[in-house]
């Protein structure tokens, strides 16, 4: 494992400690719920922690090349529109049934 260069810096197993933590909260936050809106906001903590872990490796692996982040950027502009996409479901699912419970979202199953 290479050092980056600077007194205060940061180990590896730290950025993935955090990135293992987010990526839990996502997970949790897209079972447990049944609100569409706080799944889809799990979903987006999940790809934030792949985003970190990008980064992360990309930092200790080639310090000088920006690979990580170059993937990290195209990776959270697709979530934008992943995001968008979604968003622009569950509002037209809400003015059909008035809920944006997942349970009550059934409309498929039809």
């Amino acid at each position: 494992m290479s050092q980056v260069s600077g007194a205060a810096a940061v180990p590896l197993v730290d950025f993935l400690a955090v990135a293992a933590l987010l990526f839990g909260v996502g997970l949790w936050t897209s079972l447990r719920r049944t609100n569409a809106i706080l799944i889809l906001m799990g979903v987006e903590l999940m790809l934030n922690a792949v985003n970190l872990n990008l980064v992360a490796f990309s930092l200790y692996h080639h310090p000088f090349q920006f690979t990580g982040q170059i993937l990290s950027v195209f990776s959270i502009t697709v979530t934008a529109a992943e995001s968008a996409v979604g968003l622009a479901i569950i509002l037209n699912l809400y003015r059909q049934r008035k809920t944006v419970e997942a349970d009550a979202l059934d409309i498929l199953k039809h």
